[in-house]
């Protein structure tokens, strides 16, 4: 099993082949259409994130120890984006999730070359990954 820190590495090779920001935006793409499908019965309310510009739902399970990740969007870019979050994270402890910063965002130069509501929704995304793995680790630890 691969470490969070071992993947993120991996995606920044990935997107350091190349140098056009427009070759970076179709490889987000060609991520986004590989998200698995997203079942119709988590796509509620609850599940939708606030601060997205576009619609995202995300869904969390934790099984085994571990954290797993789906979400969908109904924008090409985001999916690419939510794709790469659930890369990194799903799979893993909520205790890797919350103590392993996540570099890779920036490496890539992502943040730089999203829109300022892309960029919130981004945020928003994390920080609703994140308080998912803080909730399943309260819950284990009792």
């Amino acid at each position: 099993m691969q470490t969070i820190n071992e993947i993120q590495d991996e995606i920044i090779e990935e997107f350091s082949a190349f140098e056009d920001w427009m070759d970076k935006y179709a490889l987000l793409i060609e991520l986004g259409n590989s998200l698995p499908e997203f079942d119709e019965k988590y796509k509620t309310e609850n599940n939708l994130i606030e601060g997205c510009q576009s619609r995202v739902w995300l869904h969390a399970d934790y099984r085994d120890g571990v954290v797993s990740y789906q979400a969908w969007s109904d924008a090409v870019i985001v999916k690419g984006i939510v794709s790469l979050l659930i890369k990194v994270l799903s799979g893993h402890t909520p205790q890797e999730i919350i103590e392993t910063p996540l570099y890779f965002i920036e490496r890539i130069g992502l943040m730089e070359h999203l829109s300022p509501t892309r960029s919130n929704g981004l945020t928003a995304m994390l920080k609703q990954m994140g308080l998912y793995a803080v909730a399943f680790k309260m819950k284990s630890d009792k």
